[in-house]
């Protein structure tokens, strides 16, 4: 089997312009494909994930990957899936995102001469003139067209800025330029980004001639991936600062019975033969695939140690055998406390718990939150010496563990 037909069977290729020609470049080793990532914050999340695990793979297969950063593109923001604009960042605030982003991808792709690469589009896109950008690009463009795309359709009712109406074209001259300047002649992405990349392609073509060689591919990332990237409390990172080891486990730990093989199947890298026997689990082996699955993305993303940390306490826990050593804790200042005391609601909120003290209330109430094995009411006050050694142990619903001390 070659990798394109790997990718086939793992669920992760959704639509492709030649899929002859694609295949013949991937299962030979000769594809160079990039996968943009803009940077809208200083952490990767699990919603990257997919594309992250895509560039190991076909890189494992022999072929080359340009992992684009959209430090130009990143300051008119993708209007796909938005119901509104975008927060605009400062070239600070992009740069520093830049360097995060590049330090989480290393754990992924390796690069280096003759291996992958890590662009930059604001290299290109930030000393295009404005006019000679709208002669050579704008004139390849059909408004028409342009606003067909879902990517705009979407946001037509609510207002699409002019701003947010150039990003189509950015993004496909991202590809004109790569194709010239790298050799860059395959796109990745999600399937929300289906007509932008289209619209890579057709101005390679349009600007270079019929036979310049460009390819496209999507993958199921927007329905299967970028949506496993947020929950209720907000995105899982990939950064242990931002979402511990243990919560990171615990969040692939606890996805729907439902959905358990088919992330296997595109996440991990597990032999297909050894995911195909899953197929036939049921009942308590669905706990046991769960467990698998969150071993191994905790693995690829924060190692072998912390891996086995996070199995470990996690089993321990809910065996109720388990310390609270590896468990998430927060240390609470003494600005916390009012006369050596805090009310539960604060200390929920202080251990990022909750968003707000009506949050929090809400979850009291609902009986959703025991303190040291007791069920909390509203009314709880807690002492600050409670709070030293191993601390107190707050437990969220029923899959949430977090530690609070001084």
């Amino acid at each position: 089997m070659g990798i394109y037909e790997e990718l086939k069977a793992r669920g992760l290729i959704a639509q492709v312009t030649d899929e002859e020609e694609i295949r013949e470049l991937l299962n030979n080793g000769k594809a160079v494909f990039y996968i943009g990532f803009d940077p809208t914050a200083d952490s990767l999340h699990v919603g990257h994930f997919m594309a992250l695990c895509l560039m190991k793979r076909l890189q494992m297969a022999g072929n080359k990957p340009i992992a684009l950063i959209g430090g130009g593109t990143g300051m008119i923001g993708d209007p796909s899936g938005r119901s509104d604009l975008r927060q605009m960042m400062t070239t600070e605030t992009i740069c520093h995102n830049c360097d995060a982003f590049k330090k989480q991808m290393e754990r992924f792709i390796e690069f280096g001469e003759g291996k992958a690469m890590m662009v930059n589009n604001a290299d290109w896109l930030m000393k295009l003139n404005y006019v000679d950008m709208l002669r050579e690009v704008g004139c390849c463009f059909s408004v028409n067209n342009m606003l067909r795309a879902e990517c705009y359709k979407q946001r037509m009712e609510k207002g699409l800025s002019f701003l947010e109406f150039n990003y189509m074209i950015m993004q496909s001259y991202d590809f004109y330029h790569m194709f010239q300047a790298f050799g860059c002649n395959m796109q990745f992405g999600g399937d929300d980004q289906w007509s932008n990349m289209l619209g890579g392609t057709d101005l390679i073509r349009r600007k270079l001639g019929k036979d310049a060689y460009a390819m496209t591919i999507t993958l199921l990332m927007n329905a299967e991936g970028k949506k496993m990237g947020k929950t209720a409390s907000g995105a899982v990172w990939l950064d242990p600062n931002k979402t511990s080891p243990f919560d990171f486990y615990q969040y692939w730990r606890n996805v729907g019975d439902a959905d358990v093989l088919k992330c296997i199947r595109m996440l991990t890298f597990l032999p297909l033969e050894e995911i195909d026997a899953m197929d036939k689990w049921e009942g308590s082996q669905l706990n046991r695939a769960k467990e698998i699955l969150a071993y191994e993305l905790t693995k690829l993303v924060h190692g072998e140690d912390e891996a086995e940390k996070a199995q470990e306490t996690a089993r321990a826990l809910f065996s109720g055998t388990g310390d609270a050593e590896n468990m998430p804790a927060t240390v609470l200042s003494e600005d916390r406390f009012e006369n050596g005391k805090i009310g539960v609601l604060n200390l929920l909120t202080a251990c990022g718990l909750c968003a707000s003290n009506g949050e929090a209330r809400r979850l009291v109430q609902q009986g959703g939150v025991m303190v040291s094995d007791k069920k909390a009411e509203v009314t709880d006050v807690y002492d600050r010496e409670d709070f030293s050694g191993e601390g107190v142990v707050i437990k969220k619903g029923k899959k949430i563990f977090h530690r609070a001390q001084i």
